[in-house]
């Protein structure tokens, strides 16, 4: 497909959907996925149409996260099929193409670039209430076609952990996101603190309130702050969202409070 036959495409297909989110971070291992696959889920469950487009084309885990990896891609005259979850969650990654789960992605920056504006032109999502964009870590080929070729993006999420060394990172990113003025829909904590099993009393692994101290410097929203949960890493390894699998488990209630965050600024944003 011609360049700018895709870029009419893309401004179609995006066009009717609603709401596009990006979920990013400034580092990799901040549970940037997890959060990704469990605020798509706790959207489906609240009834909205929902898609997930896995933008990380090297560590391709949404699949995996959602129990559908391996599954077989169809195509139609319209176009790439994604993939349903149970819940009705529209996915599409990388991993589909895949001829093993361990089969590495060598590509540089052209073909990367290239395998998202497909996603974007090619795949049939239709009339979807919200999708979900999961970007890989920094700022890199990426998340940078997705901010810059997304029409409409309504905004990002960030995710960090409490670290300094982590902060700087979201920092660059946030920097990127306001360069190209898009919205910053907030920050999320996440592994912001262990709840101990036998005493109950909080072990700060890794410190506490780096997210909420940059969104206090930098002028952004802060979402919430999300405690390490050993659930929550099994639920993704066992393909169930935490928020399914455990509905009314701590950590499944803050991140659908976090959901109901964003359902409100998705509703006063303009083009609602």
């Amino acid at each position: 497909m011609a360049l700018m036959q895709q870029d009419i495409e893309i401004i179609k297909r995006m066009h009717k959907i609603k709401h596009k989110i990006a979920v990013m971070s400034g580092k990799g291992g901040v549970g940037k996925s997890t959060i990704a696959v469990n605020l798509a889920a706790a959207f489906a469950k609240k009834g909205y149409k929902i898609g997930i487009m896995d933008a990380d084309v090297h560590g391709p885990n949404v699949p995996k996260m959602f129990g559908v990896e391996g599954k077989s891609l169809k195509f139609d005259k319209n176009g790439i099929i994604p993939i349903e979850t149970e819940e009705g969650i529209k996915v599409m990654s990388v991993g589909f193409f895949l001829s093993s789960q361990d089969t590495p992605v060598i590509w540089r920056g052209p073909a990367k670039t290239g395998v998202i504006r497909q996603f974007l032109a090619e795949v049939t999502w239709d009339d979807l209430d919200i999708l979900i964009i999961d970007n890989p870590p920094g700022t890199g080929d990426e998340p940078l076609t997705i901010l810059q070729t997304v029409p409409s993006l309504d905004g990002v999420v960030l995710v960090t952990t409490p670290q300094s060394v982590v902060q700087e990172d979201v920092e660059k990113s946030v920097n990127l996101v306001k360069n190209l003025n898009i919205p910053v829909i907030g920050i999320i904590e996440n592994m912001s603190g262990f709840i101990c099993p036998h005493c109950k009393n909080e072990i700060l692994i890794f410190g506490k309130d780096g997210g909420a101290k940059i969104a206090k410097e930098m002028n952004i929203p802060f979402l919430e702050r999300l405690p390490l949960n050993v659930e929550t890493s099994v639920a993704s390894d066992t393909g169930i969202p935490i928020v399914i699998k455990d509905p009314k488990s701590e950590i499944s209630i803050k991140i659908s409070e976090i959901m109901d965050k964003i359902e409100s600024k998705l509703r006063a944003a303009p083009n609602s």
